[in-house]
């Protein structure tokens, strides 16, 4: 069987929306599925068409003297990965994967990143520009190949963390970084709120620190750079070298850590940095310098009271995972963003078609 050529699969893609829109039946739009747990169930998602956009695979360009890549969305990350790793090239926001048929767009559309993010960027920082299909099934392209590209309003940035509610993604155009040419692991004893201190202090400092996780009572860093910097950081911070360094990052950025094997509810806590220690019950685990705390509750936790601690420390609380799939997943919304989201829904998806209800109710 001859494979279809871009094109043609692009005009499938655009053909279904289309026919969903003509009928007002919701799509859900999804690749490899690695996310499906992630995010609010869809309206009426028994019934409806999935969208899979795994066909519309490859590498459409990349230089890697530039520093650029251009994929398309349903390429797998392991692919991508690898082709960058033949170069000494990496994705510096570490996406997670949560399985082997990760893809591209589903890590663009969940907008999540990993260890890396709070010392390199987020996912955002490093998209450039996307080809995408609105939910009228236009064929549509925001921003380019170069940092400084933009006039208005930067949608090719708006599409991540979308969660497949504006569109569906088909190319993605992504700035890459060389890899460190050196990393090292380091462990050391401390309490919370000795660690969430320490970690803001290094903060402002130039330090090659890399990633950070505090868990159990243990303070675990990454320093990524040149040798000399990395070997000056740890005779300056000190701490003990860990050497299976690349599988305890790992571990924490595919959930895999003991810390995430609870069958508890897994809240993911976005707040300042400097927060002290939260009184919450449970277990936690803290990212990206104390800005990423992890909580693992009860069931019956009182939400209010873990999004009213998170609010409270300038931030917001996402239920990441649940075993109530009828529970709030995302921070509420102040009304008048809530009023700019559903412009915005209305605007790339007039008839609400895509992915109903997978951030909020009202989109």
């Amino acid at each position: 069987m001859i494979d279809p050529r871009p094109s043609d699969i692009i005009d499938h893609f655009a053909d279904i929306i289309r026919a969903a829109a003509g009928h007002k039946s919701p799509l859900r739009i999804r690749s490899g599925g690695s996310k499906d747990f992630y995010g609010s169930r869809i309206a009426g998602q028994k019934d409806c068409r999935i969208l899979d956009a795994t066909a519309y695979a490859g590498i459409v360009d990349y230089e890697p003297t530039e520093l650029v890549v251009t994929v398309r969305a349903g390429t797998l990350l392991t692919e991508l990965e690898m082709e960058l790793r033949k170069h000494d090239q990496m994705l510096a926001f570490e996406p997670p994967h949560f399985g082997s048929a990760a893809t591209l767009g589903g890590c663009v559309a969940t907008g999540l990143s990993g260890p890396r993010r709070a010392f390199a960027g987020a996912v955002r920082d490093f998209v450039l520009g996307v080809r995408m299909l609105d939910g009228r099934g236009d064929d549509l392209s925001f921003g380019g190949q170069v940092m400084k590209n933009v006039a208005g309003y930067d949608v090719s940035r708006l599409m991540t963390g979308s969660m497949g509610t504006l569109g569906l993604l088909l190319e993605v155009s992504l700035k890459v970084l060389p890899l460190p040419a050196m990393e090292m692991t380091l462990r050391m004893s401390m309490k919370e709120a000795e660690a969430i201190s320490k970690m803001n202090l290094w903060a402002g400092k130039p330090l090659p620190v890399s990633a950070t996780c505090f868990c159990n009572d243990e303070l675990t860093f990454r320093l990524s750079g040149a040798e000399p910097a990395v070997r000056a950081a740890h005779a300056k911070l000190g701490g003990e070298e860990i050497v299976e360094g690349v599988s305890f990052w790992e571990s924490v950025r595919e959930q895999t850590h003991a810390f995430f094997q609870s069958q508890k509810s897994l809240w993911r806590l976005s707040i300042k940095s400097t927060t002290p220690p939260l009184s919450l019950p449970g277990k936690q685990l803290i990212e990206w310098g104390g800005a990423l705390r992890w909580y693992a509750s009860d069931a019956d936790v009182d939400a209010k009271a873990v999004r009213g601690g998170a609010a409270n420390a300038g931030g917001h609380a996402t239920l990441f995972r649940s075993p109530d799939l009828c529970a709030t997943v995302f921070h509420p919304l102040a009304p008048e963003v809530m009023k700019i989201h559903q412009r915005l829904k209305e605007k790339f998806d007039p008839m609400g078609i895509l992915n109903p209800g997978r951030m909020y109710p009202e989109l």
